[in-house]
């Protein structure tokens, strides 16, 4: 396993971390639709699989485990009931499909296992994409201490990321988290791009709703997933970008670029390699020190915004098509505000989770609609 996802496997212990990809269906499926996705599931090697952690020396690794029946789940009442589901055991299954009788799919998904592109292939496949899945990268190791020494010298002069005060949406969740979803046509979003226009709506929602509770937007900013430009080492290919959140469009797209030019730079990659480098032991000391219930002052940004795009309006789930795909980043000790924006075919639904003691979802969720030029 790369150092990446075993990073994500041992902070779920402290955190919670597992991705929901959630799909809602055009129709009532035909009986049977359960034992497709079986089969699916079967006809794909990299969905075999769960964790073997035994080793404190070493990375844990991947081992075939074939598809157990408790990897489907079928619920008697409507999503979302009983969110979330309880997090996966990954030393017994890397993910699980969960029905429900309002024609919704959600396939729950270990975060070492993939980040948002893969996850959604990987989806994908169970319910009835035939596209090739790119096969599992290897863990490129190199020697820790020449690649260590090699990042510090290239970060000497690199600018960081100033941080910044923590806000409302920034409290400690305390509640189950409440999921809401908009569902908007691709044009809607689609200028500059489906992303940068969802960042400025969602920048427009949460500045007007953290004003008006008077608090300071001038800083407000999001964490944005970004894929990293360089051959997949790990299943989870990327790094979060602090994003400042205002209502202009152009500044959000010159941001990105920004952000993208300094991904690709020497500097991050050099880091970026010593990271692959650094020994399992070391890494596992590190993930054991990090304390969930410390407080901070200062965040490197008040949401997550995590933008993915699922490809075609292909999939299908007992003979009926898909209508559309949703996600729900998860909250953390220091977000009770999360965003997920996710596109299939011609539709993107922009979705909101969040934590009902911190944050008046309705409030909120009123703005974003207005924002995103929905009728109320």
């Amino acid at each position: 396993m790369a150092a990446a996802d075993a990073q994500l496997l041992w902070l779920s212990a402290k955190v919670p971390n597992d991705q929901f990809l959630l799909y809602c269906f055009d129709g009532t499926p035909r009986a049977g639709a359960l034992d497709e996705v079986r089969r699916n599931a079967e006809a794909c090697e990299a969905l075999s699989l769960r964790v073997v952690d035994d080793d404190p020396w070493r990375y844990p690794r991947w081992v075939r485990n074939g598809i157990s029946p408790d990897q489907f789940v079928v619920h008697e009442a409507q999503w979302p009931t009983n969110w979330p589901p309880e997090q996966l055991d990954v030393t017994r299954m890397a993910w699980r499909v969960h029905v429900y009788p309002d024609a919704v799919v959600v396939v729950q998904m270990s975060h070492a296992l993939a980040d948002g592109p893969r996850s959604a292939a990987l989806a994908a496949a169970l319910l009835g994409r035939r596209t090739p899945l790119p096969p599992m990268p290897a863990p490129n190791r190199g020697f820790f201490p020449a690649r260590a020494i090699t990042a510090a010298l290239a970060h000497r002069g690199a600018p960081a990321q100033p941080p910044r005060p923590a806000l409302s949406v920034n409290a400690r969740p305390t509640a189950t988290p409440v999921p809401r979803t908009l569902v908007v046509d691709k044009d809607t979003l689609r200028h500059p791009t489906v992303t940068v226009a969802a960042l400025a709506a969602i920048a427009e929602a949460l500045r007007g709703y953290l004003k008006a509770r008077g608090e300071d937007v001038t800083r407000l900013a999001a964490e944005v997933p970004m894929a990293k430009p360089r051959t997949a080492t790990a299943n989870n290919n990327f790094r979060n970008a602090g994003i400042g959140l205002c209502p202009e469009p152009a500044r959000i797209a010159a941001e990105i670029a920004a952000h993208r030019r300094r991904a690709a730079s020497r500097a991050v990659l050099t880091s970026d390699a010593a990271f692959d480098a650094v020994p399992a032991r070391l890494l596992r000391w590190g993930v054991g020190h990090f304390d969930p219930d410390a407080r901070s002052e200062t965040v490197s940004g008040h949401t997550v915004v995590s933008s993915v795009i699922r490809g075609a309006a292909d999939l299908s789930f007992g003979g009926v098509p898909v209508r559309f795909t949703a996600g729900f980043p998860a909250l953390s000790p220091m977000m009770s505000l999360t965003h997920g924006v996710h596109g299939i075919g011609d539709t993107v639904a922009v979705s909101v989770h969040a934590d009902p003691v911190n944050v008046d979802v309705e409030d909120y969720l009123d703005r974003l609609r207005h924002a995103l030029g929905l009728q109320a």
